[in-house]
């Protein structure tokens, strides 16, 4: 009987073959075992001919395939047997809670693990316990102390409780990681607060260039969930529609592509370093542009980055986007910008990644004119219906008395238009009707 078999610790290979990346991160992701190259199922011993060329293949897996580097974990050994060389890998139990294939990112396709003699794919839930650990002790947002102690949560608590979420008072905070090992709360509880001293600028300028502003808003200084709800109304008032009548159907076209531009304020406030700043959405003439601090995680690449491998630098923040269907851990958001508008919209430094959107020119020429334009979110809403979304998109606080001296309406027709616009799906009460706040939805 041979001495060669293969079980839970053992894998044998007859020659080298791209499968060995997943055998590898399959034995990590366990409890590590053996990898013999040039031992065919049988346990026959076949060898390697070209050891140099594989030794160098195999080299190239370990170091630049392989999420988080497993370079410490596996040692590579030649071994004489029947007048022929085999090529061993002693693979460990990685140090890292979750590893994965590069080309997959944090995926079922990317982790697998040993289970018998197979590579058996992770499922999403086991992908996302390892994967928070795997963070945790790193983050900075976790151990960095927040610039107020009077934080309360109750939008985050009713976020939750709207995805289905059974929120616990008692364990609500141990649960979120909102305080470090002092006991006081973190830079991450303070983004998730009510109320907190984070702004977040939403500028237009006058022209290409920053020379004038013609605009500035601030949607910060709150849960950061509803800042960005706030911040994609925002977009969607601003996404110009030009409707094609000549033609039937009837053709829209938009200012920018939604769907690209919502990735890349996502990534801007998941990746973001909010020890420097927060991020910055800037509007000119021309294009957007969305700019997030720190440039790229440690570790990651820019191929990495364009090829969309998960990465993020945090992950407890990014769990809280995943809970609330906002984000996923595949990593697609720069795929989808890089299809629309290709790589050169991004510029990367070690300081900054900035995302530069440019607008539909065509659409540019037609709004000009104004001919067959729509502007602002395409459900068919009326001139007060309008006015109160914009209100709201700046102060979601308003009651409506507060509304109706802006608008220079009574408040009963303030109290119809908000009916109007909760039955149109646009907003949504969040809290009481004394003591909440609305929600701008679409």
């Amino acid at each position: 009987m041979s001495q060669y078999v293969e079980s839970e610790k053992v894998e044998l290979k007859a020659k080298y073959t791209d499968t060995i990346c997943k055998e590898i991160v399959a034995f990590l992701n366990s409890d590590g075992g053996q990898i013999f190259v040039g031992v065919d199922d049988n346990g026959n011993v076949v060898g390697v001919e070209k050891i140099d060329e594989t030794l160098k293949k195999i080299s190239d897996v370990i170091t630049m395939q392989i999420e988080p580097n497993p370079q410490e974990e596996i040692r590579t050994e030649l071994k004489f047997d029947s007048g022929k060389t085999i090529i061993v890998l002693y693979i460990s139990k990685g140090t890292r809670n979750i590893y994965c294939q590069k080309k997959y990112g944090f995926s079922s396709n990317g982790c697998v693990i040993r289970i018998g003699t197979t590579c058996k794919e992770m499922t999403s839930e086991q992908i996302r316990i390892r994967y928070e650990k795997n963070f945790y002790d790193e983050e900075y947002m976790l151990k960095k102390r927040a610039s107020r102690a009077d934080l309360t949560f109750r939008e985050l608590k009713i976020y939750y409780a709207e995805k289905g979420f059974h929120v616990d008072d008692s364990s609500f905070e141990a649960n979120f990681n909102l305080r470090n090992k002092e006991g006081d709360y973190n830079l991450l509880a303070e983004l998730l607060a009510d109320k907190n001293n984070i702004p977040f600028s939403f500028v237009k300028f006058n022209g290409t260039d920053k020379a004038a502003i013609s605009e500035r808003n601030d949607y910060g200084f709150g849960c950061i969930l509803s800042v960005y709800e706030k911040i994609k109304a925002r977009l969607s008032a601003e996404n110009i529609c030009v409707s094609d009548t000549t033609v039937r159907p009837r053709k829209d076209m938009y200012l920018f592509d939604y769907d690209a531009v919502n990735e890349a304020v996502l990534n801007a406030l998941v990746h973001n370093d909010w020890t420097v700043a927060e991020p910055q959405i800037s509007l000119f003439s021309d294009r957007m542009e969305i700019l997030s601090h720190g440039g790229l995680p440690s570790g990651m690449s820019t191929e990495d980055f364009y090829e969309g491998i998960s990465h993020p630098r945090n992950s407890t923040l990014m769990r809280v986007f995943l809970n609330m269907g906002l984000t996923e851990h595949t990593g697609h958001g720069v795929p989808t910008i890089i299809k629309k508008y290709g790589k050169e919209v991004f510029e990367i430094t070690d300081n900054y990644i900035k995302c530069r959107i440019p607008y539909d020119e065509k659409v540019l020429g037609m709004s000009k004119k104004n001919v067959g334009i729509n502007v602002g979110i395409n459900v068919g809403i009326n001139k007060t219906e309008k006015a109160v979304l914009g209100i709201l998109i700046i102060n979601p606080e308003k009651t409506a008395e507060e509304i109706a001296v802006d608008v220079g309406v009574s408040k009963r027709t303030i109290e119809r238009t908000l009916v109007s616009l909760k039955k149109k799906g646009l907003i949504e009460r969040i809290g009481s009707n004394k003591s909440g706040s609305w929600s701008i939805i679409q």
